[in-house]
């Protein structure tokens, strides 16, 4: 089940090691790249670290602390809801500036195919529109997909993954970095008009959490421009709560949702929550509603006329038109069910690419020539859709921008053409509000069983692309077929509005491919305008969730599993309780001394093979008879910095005062702590000592070898610890917990499973 075993070192933890023999020769030969990696779901990385969640409470720190006076801390708190205002306000720019820029370059690329179609249908020769529309659509991704692939792979895809992985605690690579949301807005914005099956709503989450990720900071690592603003804020801690908030902000742009936001960052994301930050970010999400709102109502040339709180509109669903009645209620249920199947077979699929992208498509290049393929072959189905199709609308009353007459009479146009000849949003929204009769339910079965292929290899390309809108589409087509269907068998009764059937369809299907419930009711509930809609909703997507759970994981776990993330989940596995601290511990623990050798230090560090963060400090006696009692906890960032301003003396006069570090020297260093490669320690500066007692941690949490895994689990997750120490009856350093070790044990499908550690 695993690779050969000449790749298994089991040890501690098996190490998957595939670069072992490789190691060697890498010096002389570039290393060859495999046609194939090898890729097993079954491994948990090891080159994610956590975050410091946990504030490191020592003198430095404290004394810092004592010195702040109420008044201080009110500018503080004051401060915070500046950059949550700020946060809102850039979120919505951004989202205009996507909105705007899509909206101008698809209207032209219409247009002139649409000119080219006309003028080839008149006189014969279509092939050379369908040339003409494949070449744009291809050229378009490839410069979407270039910028990706070579710049930033990490802004691939829709970025909610990454984000919910950042809010757990996990520090994804380069995902909040200001390099990103360029990338990941030129990517959205060409990707959509390349047209593609995707949408622009999942990766304003991603830009939402990365502008707050900026801004909290007070400068911009990248631009290595330092503002000397928000100081305060340069720590795990205060980063993270940002970061939910940018991520809410986020969601309410592009849906017009601002509860819906909030909704989504408690539940997709933050691990910690507490009343003050419910509010703060609530601020954040409504102001990057209103900012977005105004500007494009005063784009849309009606200032005074706020009509456009999100990207997409859903349109106004009234009630009188589209009430629901109490026996429509298990019909509802009913297509909560269709909906987590096609979920469940949309994710399984996508489960299978995305293994088969691992292995074989892991190139740059590769992944380039395969998003013009996509981008080619969706051009190519649309137009061979629109060609073979005879469902011919009139024009006159009906509210098309971009009517294809091809074949039909007349004042008709061809109603195929206006599901693909669109962006996706439009379309999702003409699927809800045209009247009754404007789709064949040929045309609909076609369409619904094309796309549906279509958004599940797109999903996972090397471009930054959301997953919400095209499953919107897929649910409202075949939602609005379904009740195109009950009104023929009902011989066309008032109650069976497609337009109502297209929501709910809608509704199921997303619910069925991300599974989220609390966020997705409220933000449906926000985007239609309509609280009457909530409950049958509600119940639509409880039912999709349910359904689907049984078949396989939502789509965004399952790319985090993919991914080998150590993700943890809100509680430790149901079974786990045999297990206990000691099973569960990492062994042996590299302890320092309070009073060190500096070439001890560079040393522990330096090594390669353990790559610890942590350090427990403990005494350090001479007398032997004395236990090594735990004293403290240090991170590798800290010695850094430590030894970065050569804070030792000599052995001799250990009674000297060293030099004076501040918070400040450790919060510049932050994010970016120097490899310990690039600090240079002389042979004589290696005999001087190092005294950790005032920069140390000295009150870590720790837990007793007894501990069964849920409670420790509990604390670790609830405080959102980095490292936890392990000490028998006599506070001895026996063991260390961290995330990996946590993350290791999963409830699979015959019970709890343990996944091995791999060092890719």
């Amino acid at each position: 089940q695993l690779t050969p075993s000449s790749f298994l070192r089991i040890g501690q933890l098996s190490n998957v090691d595939l670069n072992e023999d490789i190691h060697e020769l890498e010096t002389e030969v570039p290393r060859q790249r495999p046609n194939e990696i090898p890729h097993n779901e079954k491994l948990l990385s090891l080159k994610y670290e956590s975050l410091d969640y946990d504030n490191s409470e020592n003198q430095l720190f404290l004394e810092e602390e004592r010195r702040i006076n109420h008044a201080a801390f009110r500018t503080v708190e004051i401060k915070r809801w500046v950059i949550c205002a700020m946060i809102g306000i850039l979120t919505g720019l951004v989202a205009c500036f996507i909105d705007i820029v899509v909206e101008n370059l698809a209207g032209l690329k219409y247009r002139v195919v649409k000119d080219n179609i006309d003028k080839f249908t008149a006189k014969g020769g279509l092939s050379f529109s369908l040339l003409l529309w494949a070449t744009l659509n291809a050229s378009v991704v490839m410069v979407g997909s270039l910028i990706v692939a070579f710049i930033e792979p990490v802004a691939a895809g829709s970025g909610i993954p990454q984000i919910k992985c950042y809010l757990n605690g996990v520090k994804i690579p380069h995902v909040v970095r200001l390099k990103t949301l360029v990338i990941k807005v030129c990517g959205v914005i060409l990707s959509v008009v390349g047209g593609l099956a995707v949408g622009k709503e999942g990766p304003m989450i991603h830009s939402g959490s990365v502008i707050a990720a900026g801004i909290s900071q007070g400068r911009s690592t990248s631009l290595k421009r330092d503002f000397k603003i928000f100081e305060y804020f340069r720590r795990d801690t205060e980063k993270r709560d940002f970061v939910s908030a940018g991520a809410a902000a986020g969601v309410s742009a592009a849906f017009g949702a601002p509860v819906g936001g909030v909704l989504f960052s408690l539940e997709e994301g933050a691990s910690f929550w507490n009343q003050f930050l419910t509010w703060r970010i609530f601020f954040a999400s409504m102001i990057s509603t209103f900012t977005l709102n105004s500007v494009l109502s005063v784009y849309h040339g009606n200032a005074w006329d706020l009509s456009s709180p999100g990207l997409i509109n859903f349109g106004r669903f009234d009630s009188e038109k589209m009430g629901y009645t109490i026996q429509e209620i298990p019909i509802f249920i009913f297509m909560g069910v269709v909906g987590g199947i096609l979920g469940a077979l949309f994710n399984a699929l996508n489960y299978w690419l995305t293994m088969f992208r691992i292995r074989y498509i892991h190139r740059p290049c590769l992944q380039v020539v395969e998003a013009m393929l996509v981008a080619a072959v969706t051009a190519t189905v649309g137009f061979v859709m629109i060609y073979c199709s005879r469902d011919c609308q009139p024009i006159q009353g009906s509210s098309v921008a971009y009517p294809l007459q091809l074949f039909c009479a007349d004042g008709e146009y061809n109603s195929m053409a206006t599901a693909f000849f669109n962006t996706p949003e439009k379309s999702v929204v003409n699927l809800f509000h045209d009247p009754p009769g404007s789709y064949n339910p040929m045309t609909l079965g076609m369409f619904t069983l094309m796309y549906f292929f279509l958004a599940c290899w797109t999903y996972g390309l090397t471009v930054s692309a959301g997953v919400f809108i095209p499953s919107l589409l897929i649910g409202a087509a075949w939602g609005r077929l379904f009740g195109i269907s009950l009104s023929y068998l009902t011989k066309g009764s008032i109650w069976a509005d497609p337009g109502k059937y297209a929501l709910m369809g809608a509704a199921a299907q997303l619910g069925g491919i991300v599974r989220m419930t609390l966020s997705l009711t409220v933000i449906m509930m926000e985007a239609t305008g309509n609280v009457t809609y909530g409950f049958p909703i509600m119940l639509v997507l409880m039912t999709a969730k349910i359904v689907g759970d049984y078949f396989v994981e939502g789509l965004y776990d399952m790319h985090i599993q993919l991914q080998s993330v150590p993700f943890l989940h809100w509680e430790a596995p149901v079974t786990s309780h045999s297990l206990t601290a000691r099973e569960v511990m990492s062994t042996p623990v590299t302890c320092l001394r309070r009073i060190e050798r500096v070439g001890t230090v560079v040393d522990i560090l330096s090594d390669t093979s353990s790559n610890h963060n942590g350090f427990p400090v403990v005494e350090s006696n001479p007398d032997t008879t004395q236990v090594a009692g735990l004293r403290g906890l240090i991170l590798r960032s800290q010695l850094i910095v430590l030894l970065k301003h050569k804070v030792f003396v000599e052995r001799a006069n250990l009674n000297l005062v060293q030099r004076r570090l501040k918070l400040k020297d450790f919060r510049d260093a932050y994010p970016r702590f120097p490899p310990i490669q690039s600090i240079h320690v002389s042979q004589d500066e290696r005999e001087c000592m190092i005294d950790l007692s005032e920069f140390m941690n000295p009150s870590p949490y720790t837990v007793p070898q007894e501990a069964s895994l849920p409670r420790v689990f509990k604390l670790f997750r609830a405080l959102g610890l980095r490292h936890l120490v392990v000490v028998d009856n006599r506070n001895e350093v026996v063991g260390m917990v961290t995330r990996k070790d946590l993350a290791r044990y999963r409830l699979g499908k015959e019970g709890l499973e343990e996944l091995s550690l791999a060092q890719t």
